[in-house]
């Protein structure tokens, strides 16, 4: 039987803290032999069945779900339906993040059904065909990670049951003064929690409970009231993207269209200044 679909291949490595590697395949006819990884894999699907061994157990993956295939341990994978394709998309975390004491609940537990997880890794490789925000890659990585591992570290007797460490204000307060001096300028979120003594996750966490929503969305916010400001000044569009903190116009488009309602140049062009939400 011909394949579907045409087998393809993508292959990447992000300039992203914690990703090794990023791969993106549609298969019909390739089945992987028997084989381990030396990272955490963090699989989806888009499309497609697949069956896979883990540790000597055969299970079954499919879409919505999220797939943790634990490093060092032996597994192989092919399409579940004889002739059928499936498309995938897989982040090799490093092994590091999640360290070895929940690689035997990963092989316990390799399927997560988590609809919001699902969504985290599925916006994460969204983010690597286009732009992202300062922060929110690391944010992602960062909320993934900790769902992985709170799901993992939840199951199974001798589970630590202690709830996560509340968020702190204080924590918040400080991640939004440093974005407040430099609104407009490039982060890195292992960089700022270095410099201010909490861990990423902490940060995260503290900053969107207090103000209600994720740092990179508070900068996005701010860069796009003083793209306004220039933009009313009359600077050109292309000018103003780079300047207040986006890769380029395309960038500031389609970040400017949903906050405002509107592009850049048609608003530059009405010359009045829109109201505010």
């Amino acid at each position: 039987m011909a394949p579907s679909q045409p087998e393809q291949c993508v292959s990447f490595a992000p300039d992203v803290a914690g990703i090794d590697e990023v791969l993106h395949a549609t298969f019909t006819e390739h089945r992987y032999p028997v084989h381990c990884h030396d990272t955490w894999t963090v699989l989806i699907l888009d499309d497609g069945v697949v069956t896979y061994e883990l540790d000597g157990r055969r299970r079954v993956t499919e879409r919505r779900a999220v797939t943790v295939l634990p490093p060092h341990v032996a597994h192989d994978g092919r399409s579940a339906r004889h002739g059928r394709a499936f498309r995938k998309r897989v982040l090799y975390l490093d092994a590091a993040l999640m360290g070895d004491g929940l690689i035997g609940r990963a092989v316990d537990r390799s399927t997560i059904a988590d609809p919001v997880l699902h969504r985290a890794v599925e916006t994460l490789h969204d983010t690597f065909a286009r732009p992202a925000d300062d922060l929110e890659q690391d944010a992602l990585v960062d909320h993934i990670v900790s769902s992985i591992t709170g799901v993992l570290g939840a199951s199974g007797p001798g589970a630590d049951r202690r709830p996560p460490p509340r968020p702190s204000s204080v924590a918040a307060e400080a991640l939004k003064a440093g974005l407040d001096r430099r609104p407009l300028g490039p982060h890195r979120l292992a960089d700022v929690a270095a410099r201010l003594g909490w861990s990423e996750s902490h940060l995260v966490r503290s900053f969107s409970h207090t103000f209600g929503l994720a740092p990179h969305r508070y900068l996005v916010s701010r860069r796009i009231d003083e793209a306004r400001r220039r933009l009313l000044e009359g600077v050109p569009p292309s000018t103003v993207a780079v300047d207040v903190g986006f890769w380029d116009q395309a960038h500031l488009t389609r970040h400017f269209r949903a906050h405002v309602g509107t592009t850049p140049a048609r608003f530059q062009r009405a010359g009045t200044r829109s109201p505010r939400n």
